[in-house]
């Protein structure tokens, strides 16, 4: 991908600065947005936006959500929101794309989203029905399962435990806050109720929702709620797979967004 840009969002009397790369501009196809995971960045991403976008003759915007890879933190302390995709869905992402100048009502964008990420778009296209064109969510979350409490207590474990702090720290500014935030509220007992299947029925554009059987941190009754509330949904379970279809699985995932993105247009 090209080097990033930044984005300088105003908040309140406060300024946040999230970074961001543009991948083919000039194709011809819709714009997707990417938005990653609950540890991932721009640059995490590795190189499948760009293989996307190639394959299927797209424009990609990647950005890195606020506190993660080179972007500004916006929560002050480790204690996140148990509501806090909510805040990113519903306020922090709308003033993002005015800020880069995406016209959601005259080029409504499909949202690519992974596990946090997935979660954050399905909410933003239940809250803004006519500003997506589509929505690809690949392991969302719909609910707190007790097998993603203990793949994340795992994970805390291995912060730990192990040398993951500074592989992580390779592409975040301040893995400690970062990690801590989001592991923390995620392993909040009060986190236990967390649940957007409410919301679903108020998406109206096409979702593509892309879930592997080994994945250690959901089950495949996470797309199973979405597929049973949105009406234009289509299932793609994938088997040798974790919980990064786009990384166990790239070919087949592909494949599978070329052709929702046909059916979508």
């Amino acid at each position: 991908m090209r080097d990033e840009s930044f984005a300088r969002l105003e908040i309140g009397a406060r300024y946040l600065d999230l970074e961001y790369v543009r991948i083919a501009p000039d194709n011809p196809g819709p714009l997707l947005i990417f938005l990653h995971e609950g540890l991932g960045s721009v640059a995490m991403w590795r190189a499948f936006p760009q293989t996307l976008c190639e394959a299927v003759g797209c424009r990609g915007l990647v950005y890195s959500r606020a506190g993660y890879g080179r972007s500004s933190p916006f929560w002050s302390t480790p204690d996140w929101p148990i509501d806090f995709m909510h805040v990113e869905a519903r306020e922090l992402l709308p003033k993002f794309l005015a800020v880069v100048g995406v016209d959601s009502a005259a080029d409504p964008p499909v949202l690519v989203g992974h596990s946090d990420g997935a979660s954050i778009a399905l909410i933003y296209a239940s809250s803004s029905p006519t500003s997506v064109a589509g929505v690809v969510a690949m392991a969302p979350h719909i609910f707190v399962e007790p097998l993603t409490i203990e793949g994340i207590a795992k994970t805390r474990k291995d912060f730990l435990t192990s040398d993951l702090p500074a592989r992580l720290g390779k592409y975040h500014d301040d893995i400690q806050k970062l990690f801590w935030g989001w592991a923390n509220v995620w392993l909040r007992p009060a986190f236990r109720g967390w649940d957007i299947e409410r919301l679903l029925s108020g998406i109206q554009c096409p979702v593509l929702l892309i879930q592997g059987s080994g994945d250690k941190y959901g089950t495949m009754a996470q797309i199973d709620r979405v597929s049973s509330q949105v009406a234009e949904s289509t299932a793609v379970k994938l088997s040798d797979c974790g919980h990064s279809p786009h990384v166990d699985q790239t070919a087949l995932v592909i494949e599978a967004i070329g052709r929702f993105l046909r059916r979508a247009r």
